[in-house]
This record gives structure tokens, sequence and C-alpha cells, in this order.
């Protein structure tokens, strides 16, 4: 008889398991199993405080999304390649709202705002029809009895849609940043640079408001009249409305404050040169660059650039981070896509048609064409090229090549 969850928690007579799963997946699922699992972080906040407040924060997630949805995607089935196939008219235009370009920057926006993102599929007769991107803030997974995903939940003003997941085949793509401490979520760059995002904030909000109050930091007038005598109370009013009218906000900065006998002004505030205003704001705008793996350069902040130049940059920005950011996209899409096409099909994207890597790539072909020892088709394997088809070149050597 197969043991239940039960028995092998707490003891008895354990079977070898009789079909290929995780032993540890059932412990994950008895927390919550057939309920949503909730986010334990506010991702409106995030959205808000960072992508929609902070120049760092959006311009970092729109070079990445942009830069990741323009390269194009390749089919191969097998080792050939198939540039027609149907999966690829989806990926271009995958509903009637948007086009591929657009889709996929929604998809990547999401994922990199709050570590997870969510794609729909529409079928149609049994084919694939369309694709949606879904807002991840009202999404939530709901785990089965093997710890997997065996629904979706997605939730708009008190109206529940449920997906189920059957026979492995799931309605819902789930993209999702690794997390150390969630077993159904993604981790947020943001949640990493929370602390950045709060000072850099803060910077700003601190900037905006020195220059409401005259350019000039807080401080107090103390009155010191003879004997200990305290303003009265209409002197109080008088010196508070003047103050107010001729002494605050971006027309008065600079003005000279003009003191009655027995007020003395006190600061009571760091000056900006003793915080170290710019810096600190620099040094938050490039942890926050850190968390998204884009170069400070590439986002006009100043200070330690490690890079000789802007060329350079660019090509670190795309081999660290938008190269590994196709590869598990490619990877989510073929697995989550593929069954639903005939063949073996797997997707791939086109890394010459990346203008950033031209010089490595250049660099490339250089010395795979100078490598005497290598036959035409070896060589056009080499720079990720099949065998050469009829009528590219005579024989199996350097004729043909160019570089």
């Amino acid at each position: 008889m197969k043991p239940n969850l039960l028995t092998r928690l707490f003891g008895g007579s354990v079977a070898a398991p009789e079909a290929k799963a995780s032993r540890a997946g059932p412990l994950i699922a008895l927390q919550g199993q057939g309920r949503a699992v909730w986010t334990s972080r506010d991702l409106a906040s995030l959205a808000r405080e960072g992508f929609m407040k902070n120049a760092i924060v959006y311009r970092a997630i729109s070079m990445i999304a942009e830069a990741a949805a323009s390269v194009p995607w390749l089919a191969y089935e097998g080792e050939a390649e198939r540039p027609d196939h149907p999966l690829l008219a989806l990926l271009s235009r995958p509903n009637g709202r948007q086009s591929g370009k657009a889709w996929l920057e929604a998809l990547y926006g999401n994922l990199l705002v709050s570590g997870n993102a969510y794609a729909e599929l529409v079928q149609l007769g049994g084919s694939p029809a369309e694709l949606h991107a879904l807002r991840p803030d009202r999404m939530k997974v709901v785990p089965g009895g093997d710890g997997w995903p065996e629904a979706y939940e997605y939730s708009v003003a008190g109206r529940t849609v449920r997906f189920p997941v059957e026979d492995g085949l799931s309605p819902i793509l789930h993209l999702r940043l690794f997390h150390p401490l969630d077993d159904h979520y993604g981790f947020a760059p943001l949640e990493a640079a929370a602390i950045a995002l709060d000072l850099h904030n803060a910077a700003g909000a601190w900037n905006k408001a020195l220059l409401d109050n005259a350019a000039r930091p807080s401080g107090a007038l103390v009155y010191r009249g003879e004997g200990g005598a305290n303003l009265s109370q209409e002197q109080f009013e008088r010196l508070k409305r003047e103050l107010e009218a001729n002494y605050t906000g971006a027309v008065n900065a600079g003005r000279p404050l003009l003191l009655e006998g027995g007020l003395d002004w006190t600061s009571m505030a760091l000056t900006p040169h003793d915080m170290d205003f710019i810096e600190a704001k620099n040094g938050a705008a490039r942890e926050i660059a850190l968390a998204f793996g884009v170069p400070p350069m590439l986002l006009g902040i100043p200070g330690d650039n490690t890079f000789a130049n802007y060329a350079e940059a660019n090509r670190v920005f795309w081999r660290q981070t938008i190269l590994p950011l196709l590869g598990r996209t490619a990877d989510a899409l073929t697995n989550w896509l593929g069954p639903h096409f005939p063949g073996a099909i797997r997707l791939g994207f086109d890394v010459d048609a990346i203008e950033a890597l031209s010089v490595e790539r250049s660099a490339l072909w250089s010395r795979v064409g100078a490598a005497d020892f290598l036959s035409k088709d070896e060589k056009r394997q080499a720079v990720g090229y099949g065998a050469a088809r009829p009528g590219d070149g005579e024989g199996e050597g350097d004729e043909g090549w160019t570089t």
C-alpha cells in the first residue's frame, strides 16, 4: 500500500515512491495545500516608490526591458532553424493590442519590479492563439499536494479567475527571480536595493524641501531679551507671519533676514556640505544600478566608473545582464509553449543582431577564419551556424569564408 503524507511524516512503513516526484514537495504543500500563497511584501509600494518615483529605477528597468525585447527570436527543430515556424509568428504578434516587443517589455518590466512575471496562453480550437501579460500583484499561486502549483488565481475588483494546471500543462507562465526564502515567488531587485532606494528618494525630498524653505537649513529664532522676558503673543504672531511671507519659498531664496533687537538666528541642522549631500545621493544611485546589473556610466551616474569607455560598459551590460535574461526566458517559453506545437521545437535568440556585441563577433570571426586546421563546416559551427548548404562554397576548406 502506498503510504500517505501522514505516514511519511510520523512513522510507519515507508514504501518506495511509485512515481517520479520530489519527496520534499509534500512538506512544502502541507503548510497551505489548496490555498493561495500570499506574498509577504507590498508590490504596489515597490512599483510606486521605485519605478514611478525614482529616475534611476525607472531608467534601469526601461533599459533592460527595451534591450531584451529588441533581440529577435529564433526557432529550431533539432539542429535545423525554422524561420517560418508558427511559434515565431505568435511571439511577434501575441495579441490584438500589443506587438511582440511591447508584450515582452511588459513581461520583463513586471519581472524586474516584482521578481515575478505572468503570461496567459489563450487557445482556440486547441491551438495557441494569443499571449497576454498579467499583473503580478493580482496573481496568487495555489500549491497542490506535491508542492507544485495546481492552479493560479487572478483577482480584480473582488472577482477571481482560476487557471488550473492539468496534465503538467499550465495556461500560465510564471517567470520568477531566485528567492532563497520563498518556494513560490521570486525576489525583486528593488528589495535588495531598498535602503539605497529610500536614501535616494529621501535625498530628493530633502532637496525639494530645502528649496521650498528659502534654500537654507532649518534653524530657530532665539529671543534674548533683557531680564529673561518672552515675546508677547502679539509679537510672536507678527514675527511668524513676516517669516512665512518674506523668507520662505523659492522666490525668497537668499534674501537676508532682518532681526529686531534681542533676536538671534541659531542653525539646527547640518549643512549640505556636512551631509556630503551629492555624494550620498550618487552612492545610493550606484547601489540601485548594481542591484539591476546596469553599469552606472550608462545611467549618467558620476563617480567610480570602472569602465574605460561607454562602449565597454555597454558590452558588459549586454553580456552580464541581458543575455542571461534572454537565455532563461527562451528556456521558459520553450518549456511552456513547445508542447503545443508538433515536433521538438526549441527557442533561441539571434546574438548576431546585437549591435553592442559586434566588436566581439568580428574578433571571433577573424580568429576562426585564420584557423587553417578547421574545415568550412567546423568554422561555421564554431561561430554558431549549421553546416554549409549546397551553393554556399566549394569543398571542405576555407573557400567562401570571409571575415
